[in-house]
């Protein structure tokens, strides 16, 4: 199918998608922030900018979203029709970056939790009962 929209918007549209403050990650934010975690936000020192850093637990957690970063058996993990190499190239250099970033910092002593965006909006609460689960194990 091809796009109904001119080049410009499209671009102009795909310039619109934020890669921090996204939805499901304001929503984390505010699930952790209520049971009493304090922490920051997008730690520029750190490899891959990790959403929320929780330094008190030496964790760092990234919410990922299920397209850009290939949530495996998600439908929401679709490739498009169109420029198909393209787009599974560049989804395979996401998913590289992810694990080089997350060994990096799991070598420099964080340990690494990836909430997915569908498990968010999905069950939010399920969702902070499994981080605070690994928090407390720490």
């Amino acid at each position: 199918m091809t796009d109904t929209i001119s080049k410009e918007r499209r671009s102009w549209n795909m310039s619109r998608i934020k890669g921090k403050d996204t939805g499901p990650e304001l929503i984390l934010r505010s699930l952790l922030h209520r049971e009493g975690f304090r922490f920051r936000l997008h730690d520029p020192k750190l490899p891959g900018h990790p959403d929320i850093v929780l330094k008190k637990y030496e964790s760092v957690i990234f919410v990922n979203g299920c397209y850009w970063h290939r949530h495996q058996k998600c439908p929401k993990a679709t490739t498009p029709k169109t420029r198909t190499s393209f787009w599974l190239n560049k989804f395979a250099e996401t998913v590289e970056r992810d694990k080089r970033k997350c060994a990096e910092l799991e070598e420099l002593g964080w340990n690494v939790i990836i909430v997915w965006e569908c498990q968010l909006k999905e069950a939010p609460q399920r969702t902070l009962t499994e981080v605070r689960n690994q928090l407390e194990r720490i």
